[in-house]
């Protein structure tokens, strides 16, 4: 794995505006990169979607007075003159459905006799405490931005102005595009960042409203930052499929499940019966939730151990593969028109560079979802198996690429930068791009080199970029032709 870029290091951090003034001394003094308390649990590394980024990218936390840069990451004769990142809401508070999933957990536990043999053994009784543990998410918390979300935002914005300064300069914050998606995560994610750049050029100074920013709000563009809910082909053949997720309720009945749910419900002594895979699931995430949201490893992280981690991790990659990833075509081609827009971004900054203008938009920031990211990933080759993961080859699939935790976790990014390149031996100027994912450097899909000549990379991906016609794509096939998945 290639070291972390970036400069990571310790800021002051003004109150927003919501904040008491009583905070601000005390803010003043914490690092936004590395809180004092940190909670680990060793089931961290497999909350696949719902994982922290600091989680799945532990050279976050070292020191941050130690600058870190990728050696991968391109200088000396070449400069920065272009970014376009694609970002990931921050951590979110769990679903309106996932509650209610969770409500009826809790009622379970609430409702059960317990086995006064099992604790008379001296064994711990887990259901209990889980019952007693307060149930402290609601209905209107619905996927929101959590403060820690918005952490993550700031946060990723120090490190991205740090590391590419002359992209993120003063001078350039005026002529930030910013675009994200409608869902509130994605909007307050975006003012979120904002609010780190202003702490950025302003240390100590309480941010404005982002109405008020110089660059302005973010511009909400479904279209693009939530293509897949414009692809009616998605949408009938995957979405609203009942078949389409056959391989993720297969594993749910599958073996390993199955024991996992017989073991959950002797821990918690409950009738295995009343248990089923969601609830087993919904269990699991609430572990996650609790640690990512509120910094506390709460009881539901004792119901399960590493290996059920990773069985329940699968169930996850399961879903995410077949219904976002490489499972069926049309779900990469549904973001070809999110592909096509960032290399226009590119092509304008080229031409505008070539035309010794100044680039327009030397930053463009783009928010969306894992949903977003995901399909755009496997569109260009990245986390491809062998083999594809179906509900019968777990054990096979262990050391397998796609695992949605390391690729999308909370704040995932895919970062494209464009460099304007002299070479020492003669006049010849080139662009070249890197990609970086979650800040490390991202070998290309292709050649696994780290670096491409700007032509190259458009010249291998031509024929998505040539035959991206969403409308087309996503048209339904007049004749029912389901076997076409």
């Amino acid at each position: 794995m290639l070291p972390l870029p970036g400069r990571i290091f310790r800021v002051r951090v003004a109150p927003v505006a919501a904040l008491a003034v009583a905070l601000v001394s005390s803010l003043s003094r914490c690092s936004l990169l590395e809180p004092e308390n940190r909670v680990v649990s060793a089931l961290s590394p497999y909350f696949g979607t719902k994982t922290r980024y600091e989680d799945a990218n532990p050279g976050l936390l070292p020191d941050p007075e130690v600058p870190r840069r990728d050696p991968e990451l391109l200088e000396e004769t070449c400069t920065p003159v272009q970014l376009v990142a694609l970002i990931r809401h921050g951590t979110r508070y769990p679903t309106a459905k996932q509650i209610r999933k969770l409500r009826q957990l809790h009622g379970l536990l609430q409702a059960r006799a317990p086995d006064k043999g099992t604790r008379a053994a001296g064994g711990r009784d887990l259901g209990a405490a889980l019952a007693d543990w307060p149930l402290w998410y609601a209905d209107w918390m619905d996927g929101q931005l959590v403060e820690k979300g918005r952490q993550d935002m700031r946060q990723l914005a120090l490190r991205l102005a740090s590391l590419f300064p002359a992209l993120f300069s003063r001078e350039n914050y005026g002529r930030l595009q910013l675009v994200t998606s409608s869902k509130h995560r994605c909007v307050d994610s975006g003012a979120a960042f904002l609010q780190g750049l202003w702490q950025h050029y302003h240390p100590g100074l309480p941010p404005p409203d982002v109405a008020d920013m110089e660059c302005g709000p973010p511009r909400i563009n479904d279209k693009l930052m939530r293509f897949f809910d414009h692809c009616e082909k998605f949408l009938t053949q995957v979405e609203r499929n009942a078949t389409a997720l056959y391989h993720v309720e297969a594993f749910k009945t599958g073996p390993e499940m199955q024991n996992i749910l017989k073991k959950v419900a002797a821990i918690l002594q409950v009738p295995v019966n009343n248990l089923n895979a969601d609830l087993i699931q919904v269990a699991f995430f609430t572990c996650s939730f609790d640690l990512a949201i509120k910094g506390v490893k709460s009881p539901w992280c004792d119901v399960f151990d590493i290996d059920d981690a990773k069985v329940l991790e699968y169930l996850n990659d399961l879903k995410q593969y077949w219904k976002r990833g490489y499972g069926y075509t049309i779900n990469s081609r549904s973001s070809c028109t999110l592909f096509q827009n960032i290399f226009q971004h590119l092509d304008k900054a080229i031409e505008q560079k070539q035309s010794s203008q100044p680039v327009s938009s030397p930053v463009i920031l783009q928010f969306g979802h894992a949903e977003t990211l995901l399909p755009l990933l496997s569109l260009m080759g990245y986390f491809k198996d062998k083999e594809p993961l179906t509900a019968y080859n777990y054990k096979e699939q262990m050391h397998r690429k796609f695992r949605s935790g390391h690729i999308v976790p909370y704040a995932s990014n895919l970062i494209f930068v464009l460099y304007h390149c002299k070479n020492a031996k003669t006049p010849k100027e080139e662009f070249r791009v890197q990609m970086l994912l979650n800040e490390k450097v991202l070998p290309l899909a292709h050649s696994q080199e780290t670096v491409s000549l700007y032509e190259d990379l458009k010249n291998h991906y031509k024929d998505i970029l040539q035959s991206c016609q969403t409308t087309e794509d996503c048209e339904l096939p007049k004749v029912n032709t389901s076997d076409e998945l």
